[in-house]
């Protein structure tokens, strides 16, 4: 019985299930889209400034190594972002 007084709908623990459930899809849906995001954006961006700084100080290694700091640290982010908690 509940605290009301009557029995609980059985419905209302099968719509509650199911909207947990889509909730958590919502979740890893979110997750595989921002993964490869982060990944993509921040070798993008770093290696955009190692490619700048190539142009700029006449050099030809900044851009290789703009694109592995920029990946190191978009799986830094992914891993303390969606890492495991436990």
């Amino acid at each position: 019985m509940s605290e009301e007084g009557h029995r609980p709908d059985p419905q209302d623990s099968e719509d509650s299930e199911q909207d947990r459930i889509d909730s958590e899809h919502r979740g890893f849906a979110n997750a595989a889209w921002s993964i490869p995001s982060y990944i993509l954006s921040g070798m993008a961006v770093y290696g955009g400034l190692g490619w700048l700084l190539d142009r700029w100080l006449g050099t030809s290694a900044l851009l290789p190594i703009g694109i592995l700091v920029g990946l190191a640290l978009a799986l830094y982010l992914v891993f303390h972002r969606y890492g495991r908690t436990s």
